[in-house]
């Protein structure tokens, strides 16, 4: 081995290792609290439903391990044995070199990787999910979800990887920055496409009935200036009894998507607080601000590509030649920037939660009380079995959101015109 494969070696066990005891304090924190509901949330729980969401943490966090020591182990053989390499070669003999036949190649080993982890993903659904009661999809559905993303992401994946490569060839030493423009239109592109042609491959999308519920979110939304092409409800129970909220589509072609669970599981004020709370990501232009900061760290992604391509020390160092060009390259970044991006993750974490605050009061501001979105949030965390009780390390590498007392706590804090400007 070469001295950066060391290097890279050490920093894959490093990362594996302070994970295993994150999750480690983070499952003796939540034992901790076992015993009885903690009085803080014995409003929020029964006894009963608090030790099924502390036994579905700890059941996640078994799992996760296994999950985790699997995929490292895996990434670690496939990288410093030689056999990634040897793979991607075999490949690309029978793709060849062309910017089509190594868009191809990349694509196919990727997706040989991935079929390596397809049991622990079938392992979560249908015996983890169902042994606590949120599984509804049916194998049937399962298997065509992964047939569906299988196709989606060839037709999508690989022209795009095909123009990326070709521009490697085509644009000289500056071919980073056409690479990042043509990424930056694909994802704008898609955030327009996928809400029309994508997602209702998965699910259907219906039309919110008309009564006082869809009166009411009309009403919040020209209350708030939100223009939106719709309020629609998703099949989400097809799969999972898990709930959400989330907008679709960029501009005037916003969609609103409530799942067909959060409509069930909720009361009319309480969805008006939730969707005021996303309304106020828009208003407060959150959404904008966390597509700019994807598009810097996009950049500074292919830039630092560029530097690394050509360079025999990197892809030398897990046996690949230089016959297939920037290819190993593109491959090993994928494979690799995740080890080191991890540790910049309580920063994101922190920007994250800075405005799911300013959306939860503005959420206040919008319905004119803070009680609709606390009892939401209560709501939320009951029925997803959620975690009350993160250690605070855990937290801050895993969670993008507040717990739930910190959220509460904040809303009760609440004060008219509280919200960001």
């Amino acid at each position: 081995m070469t001295s950066f494969a060391f290097v890279a070696l050490g920093l894959i066990l490093i990362r594996y290792f302070f994970e295993l005891w994150l999750d480690g304090v983070n499952a003796a924190h939540v034992r901790k609290h076992a015993d009885e509901v903690p009085e803080a949330f014995r409003e929020i729980m029964d006894e009963a439903t608090y030790q099924k969401s502390v036994q579905y943490t700890l059941a996640k966090a078994r799992f996760g391990t296994v999950s985790d020591s699997y995929s490292t182990a895996v990434l670690c053989a496939l990288l410093f044995s030689g056999l990634l390499a040897s793979l991607f070669a075999q490949v690309v003999e029978r793709t060849g070199q062309s910017a089509w036949g190594l868009a191809i190649a990349l694509w196919a080993v990727i997706l040989l990787m991935s079929l390596l982890s397809l049991p622990f993903s079938w392992w979560s659904q249908f015996r983890l999910e169902e042994q606590f009661g949120f599984n509804n999809s049916t194998q049937r559905t399962w298997w065509s979800d992964q047939v569906k993303g299988v196709a989606l992401s060839f037709a999508i994946g690989v022209p795009l990887l095909a123009l990326i490569l070709w521009l490697v060839g085509a644009s000289g030493d500056y071919w980073w920055l056409w690479a990042w423009g043509v990424v930056v239109v694909f994802q704008l592109l898609m955030s327009v496409l996928a809400p029309i042609f994508i997602l209702p491959l998965f699910n259907k999308f219906t039309p919110l009935p008309e009564g006082s519920l869809k009166d009411r979110l009309k009403n919040l939304a020209e209350r708030t200036g939100f223009i939106n092409a719709g309020i629609q409800v998703m099949d989400g129970s097809k799969r999972s009894k898990h709930s959400n909220a989330f907008f679709t589509g960029l501009g005037k072609g916003r969609r609103i998507a409530l799942f067909d669970t959060l409509v069930e599981q909720m009361s009319e004020q309480e969805l008006e607080a939730v969707l005021a709370h996303e309304i106020g990501h828009y208003k407060l232009r959150h959404v904008p601000k966390m597509i700019t900061w994807s598009f810097v760290t996009t950049l500074a992604g292919f830039w630092g590509l560029s530097l690394l391509e050509g360079q025999s020390w990197f892809t030398g160092a897990f046996d690949f030649g230089s016959e297939a060009g920037i290819a190993p390259a593109f491959l090993l970044f994928g494979l690799l920037a995740g080890t080191v991006t991890f540790w910049l993750s309580p920063l994101s974490s922190l920007w994250s939660r800075k405005f799911e605050y300013e959306a939860d009061a503005f959420a206040a501001d919008a319905v004119n009380t803070s009680e609709p979105m606390i009892t939401a949030l209560r709501k939320l965390n009951r029925e997803n079995l959620s975690n009350l009780t993160p250690h605070p390390w855990y937290s801050g590498f895993h969670y993008d959101h507040p717990a739930l007392l910190e959220r509460e706590s904040a809303l009760k804090d609440w004060n008219p015109g509280d919200r960001a400007a």
